[in-house]
């Protein structure tokens, strides 16, 4: 089912008419060949290491290396795309922007985004263009707004797309006849140092998935404690690329909770039943009182 659902998907994306952000002079879209999805998609590499040292384009036309981003401790939402796709990255991209809108945390203060574009025909312009609409998209939902400063557009030569592709399993291919990409999609999560720690597949992703993977990439760096609690109950599965309960570890934490609410009951009961306490103290008080009031009245009636 699931090769199924990709060759539907990328046949769909690479069949699309050419949007307003396609190079003008690719040629149009063709139905892919069924031979050419062979060597498309994407293998988890979990725990390997990304290769830093990668020099690339940013959006602005600066050299760059990969590992610049991984500088400042902070974990790394890493994709693949092309942005002059016709359909299928425009999609990523967008789902990317909408799931992170929604997050607490915020590109260049918990967390770096760098997306990589796979075409090496591509110029820092066609990065600069797409960078402007998905970050306003973003900055729609986004609590604390930003500039730009955290999501990094990339392009780059040939050499370095392929090392940088075969180190994450993202394989793709290119059609010869429209110049054109067959190609998967998904994000990666990175950790502080460079490690694979998460994938995402797709083009709509959970926020609350994103928000537990950066958690969990950053080796509790950033979240609150309440989000730890939530890492407990819930586990990571790289076979579906989303966080699912932990029957077990729920039903031990409820276990600790029933026990320290019955432990606090008991203790409370026990302070206020033992022998000198102020509550029994004044217990026994207002039972004197009371029983000297009555011998009062008793004789004086």
């Amino acid at each position: 089912m699931a090769l199924a659902l990709l060759a539907t998907t990328t046949s769909f994306a690479a069949a699309q008419a050419p949007s307003s952000f396609q190079d003008r002079s690719t040629q149009p879209a063709s139905q892919v060949n069924p031979a050419d999805l062979s060597n498309v998609g994407i293998d988890q590499r979990l725990n390997q290491q990304v290769p830093l040292d990668l020099q690339f384009q940013d959006e602005t036309g600066k050299t760059v290396k990969l590992g610049d981003y991984f500088q400042s401790g902070r974990p790394v939402i890493l994709n693949l795309v092309y942005y002059t796709c016709p359909m299928l990255c425009s999609e990523e991209l967008a789902g990317e922007a909408s799931a992170l809108s929604m997050l607490k945390f915020t590109p260049g203060r918990e967390y770096e985004v760098v997306s990589v574009s796979f075409n090496p025909d591509e110029t820092p312009k066609d990065a600069a263009e797409k960078k402007q609409i998905y970050i306003a998209r973003m900055n729609e939902h986004l609590e604390h707004k930003t500039n730009g400063d955290g999501w990094h557009f990339l392009t780059g030569q040939q050499p370095q797309i392929k090392q940088l592709a075969d180190a994450v399993g993202f394989r793709y291919h290119r059609d010869p006849r429209t110049g054109q990409f067959i190609h998967a999609a998904g994000i990666m999560l990175v950790t502080p140092t460079g490690k694979l720690a998460q994938y995402y597949y797709g083009v709509e992703f959970s926020p609350k998935d994103i928000r537990l993977g950066l958690i969990e990439a950053s080796r509790d760096k950033i979240g609150t404690l309440a989000d730890q609690v939530v890492l407990y109950c819930y586990h990571y599965d790289p076979n579906t690329g989303r966080y699912g309960a932990v029957v077990t570890n729920i039903m031990r934490l409820a276990g600790a909770a029933t026990m320290l609410i019955l432990g606090g009951f008991l203790i409370v009961m026990f302070r206020r039943d033992k022998p000198g306490s102020p509550t029994r103290a004044a217990l026994a008080r207002d039972g004197v009182a009371d029983s000297h009031g009555g011998d009062k009245g008793t004789g004086r009636a």
